[in-house]
């Protein structure tokens, strides 16, 4: 078993960066096409993790929507939906999230030891909190994952989360679809935040794969770490 799962980091963002706007309601940075790739992708992984932020403003599921790739996995020998992972530093959870309410595989809920003895009880019967240590640690997340047999994780954000795993130096590729517009707001959340990326100048990534879908551009980077 290998210390960690293969990462492959998923985001969408305007040509200038961001990756939704400063409105409450959520910018569509994507198309239905896009996101029936993503979908696809999804399918091939077992794990898919995003933020408390994103649990928190975005409310979404994580479910794989297509059936035939539902009943495509069951075939072999998988369960239909990924498991679900967030990364919680205060604990600020809704047990009625939709995170939490669909979908009938593992729930797990990564938090700082302070955090995760106390969240524990809220999220009882619905998640699986996990203490990382003090401070929260990622070496001990992607181990903990690994060890559960997780060998291929989806992250999907957000940009607290995207700065996260690639400061870590644990992402083995990214997935990066560049939508036609810009945002042009510096109070509007970004790709990633301010850190220090071991992908420099020094050390670029490679460029495996550029696609076109629509006006969207998919630019698929491979970083060096990848472990197939």
């Amino acid at each position: 078993m290998s210390d960690r799962p293969y990462v492959l980091l998923s985001c969408a963002m305007s040509a200038d960066g961001y990756i939704d706007d400063a409105t409450p309601e959520r910018l569509r940075l994507s198309s239905p096409a896009d996101f029936d790739r993503v979908d696809a992708v999804r399918a091939g992984c077992d794990a898919i993790l995003v933020g408390a932020g994103t649990v928190r403003a975005d409310d979404p599921r994580l479910l794989i929507r297509s059936e035939t790739r539902r009943e495509k996995r069951v075939a072999r020998g998988q369960p239909p939906d990924l498991t679900k992972v967030t990364l919680t530093w205060s604990g600020d959870l809704d047990p009625a999230a939709r995170f939490f309410t669909t979908g009938d595989s593992p729930k797990l809920v990564y938090a700082p030891s302070p955090t995760a003895g106390e969240l524990a009880p809220r999220l009882d019967g619905l998640a699986e909190v996990v203490d990382a240590g003090d401070p929260l640690s990622l070496p001990t997340v992607l181990g903990d994952l690994a060890a559960r047999g997780v060998r291929r994780l989806m992250v999907e954000g957000g940009g607290r989360v995207h700065t996260l795993f690639l400061t870590g130096d644990v992402v083995d590729e990214i997935q990066l679809v560049v939508a036609p517009f810009f945002i042009g707001d510096p109070s509007a959340p970004r790709f990633v935040q301010a850190g220090v990326f071991p992908q420099s100048p020094d050390r670029p990534m490679r460029l495996a794969e550029v696609t076109r879908i629509g006006d969207l551009t998919l630019l698929r980077y491979l970083t060096g770490n990848t472990r197939g």
